[in-house]
């Protein structure tokens, strides 16, 4: 029977055995997906990013290029979850290796659209992460949910259902090679 933490291995396993040497055109290839995603929603003042950690699909190029148009924001760990602090350099690299910006007193509530990492996605379109529930509490905190993209650096998608009620899902997930919108599963 398939598990979650089965099918997470199974995924990081997959990731690590991509080739290096094709990492510039999957990266420039997620950038594109991207930044056409982000230009069909509507309404996407504020954006939450994510600041790619080795293994994870590089999205700084579209994080740049958006920094002119919108409010950019990422994660600050706090704890068991994160809270959203502008994006601005220096990015410091902290707890798991995550880089980070400084430490905003601003208290930022909600964003439009949230673009998450993610490792596997199940039939349900739920995240499966890597085991801390940092976004699932995150998005409990918020008052509404925003559109959210899921990013995988090679796709890893399992039709059954094997996530937990509260583990968040996305509208769309995207990869170097696919976009499979949620809605018309295309």
């Amino acid at each position: 029977m398939l598990s979650k933490e089965n099918f997470r291995k199974v995924c990081l396993n997959s990731f690590k055995q991509e080739p290096k040497h094709n990492r510039l055109y999957r990266t420039k290839k997620i950038n594109q997906q991207l930044f056409k995603a982000l230009k069909k929603v509507k309404h996407k003042k504020r954006i939450l990013f994510y600041y790619p950690l080795g293994f994870e699909a590089d999205i700084v190029q579209t994080l740049k290029n958006c920094r002119k148009k919108y409010e950019i924001v990422i994660p600050f760990m706090q704890g068991k979850s994160f809270k959203m602090v502008p994006f601005r350099f220096p990015l410091k690299q902290k707890k798991f290796g995550i880089f980070e910006a400084g430490d905003s007193h601003r208290v930022i509530k909600n964003v439009d659209v949230a673009i998450v990492p993610v490792i596997g996605v199940d039939g349900n379109f739920q995240r499966i992460g890597f085991g801390k529930g940092m976004y699932d509490r995150f998005f409990a905190t918020l008052a509404q949910k925003p559109y959210t993209i899921f990013i995988q650096p090679k796709l890893c998608f399992t039709k059954k259902h094997i996530c937990d009620s509260y583990d968040i899902s996305c509208d769309i997930l995207l990869t170097p090679t696919k976009k499979i919108d949620r809605k018309n599963r295309c």
